[in-house]
């Protein structure tokens, strides 16, 4: 049992260093801006059209890059309880 146990923890450790390196991208106002964020939610970049910012106003800008993020960040926990769900059995990640 203890063996099971350890195994199943050295699997769950992989899959998570695993996840780590996994991306996801979301875009928001039509590409305008882009949000790169890894499968353990840390957020690699966010890009911002140019075109975006001569048409823009800050209030507008500050909702586009809040959607994406957000986005990025649903995609990454949907990637996240498929890759580590079957390990965790469940448990909330």
């Amino acid at each position: 049992m203890m063996a099971q146990l350890q195994r199943m923890q050295q699997q769950l450790a992989e899959a998570q260093a695993a996840l780590a390196e996994e991306t996801v991208t979301a875009t928001a106002g039509g590409g305008a801006i882009t949000v790169v964020m890894t499968g353990d939610q840390k957020c690699r970049s966010v890009q911002v059209d140019p075109e975006l910012l001569k048409e823009a106003d800050a209030e507008m800008l500050q909702d586009l890059v809040l959607s994406a993020v957000n986005l990025a960040l649903d995609q990454s926990r949907q990637l996240a309880e498929e890759k580590l769900g079957p390990l965790a059995g469940g448990l909330p990640l």
